[in-house]
């Protein structure tokens, strides 16, 4: 049952993450984004938050995952767990960057970080749990998409 609870309680946190990642975002879907010129394989709005809902819960199973093998191997969970947590506060902060500050390039900048660590929680996920590396691909596979996108919106808009 503490198997489960672990990556409820991980999953959870994603979702919180993901929410407030949201209501960061609302002012600046609804006055800037709409201004902004968009390539021509921007998705429309309505796919965001679906997606983003079940890259969080994948992202959280992956956690929980990785949290039920400390037992096994404590050094690789708190390494893995680490770039989790750094790759989660990032993934937050685009939200502000974009949204909030309206700021395309400084998030584009962002977004490549938050790449990199996404890909080494990946690396270091799938060591552990293949599992919970897994659940990693579609989020490393959206946030690809998003770089682009993002990377497209700023050149547009410079």
């Amino acid at each position: 049952m503490q198997r489960y609870l672990r990556i409820g309680l991980v999953v959870m946190t994603c979702l919180v993450v993901g929410y407030l990642s949201g209501m960061a975002t609302q002012e600046g879907i609804k006055t800037w984004y709409p201004t902004l010129v968009k390539p021509f394989f921007n998705p429309p709005d309505w796919v965001f938050g679906p997606v983003w809902t079940l890259l969080y819960i994948f992202m959280g199973i992956a956690g929980g995952l990785m949290w039920n093998q400390h037992d096994t191997n404590p050094e690789g969970v708190k390494k893995g767990f680490l770039f989790f947590v750094i790759q989660l506060g990032l993934n937050a902060m685009w939200s502000y960057l974009f949204f909030v500050l309206c700021n395309p390039l400084l998030a584009l900048i962002e977004i490549v970080l938050l790449w990199l660590l996404i890909f080494e929680t990946y690396t270091q996920f799938k060591k552990i749990n293949r599992w919970a590396g897994k659940l990693l691909i579609p989020y490393l596979a959206w946030v690809g998409f998003a770089t682009l996108l993002n990377g497209a919106i700023w050149w547009l808009n410079r």
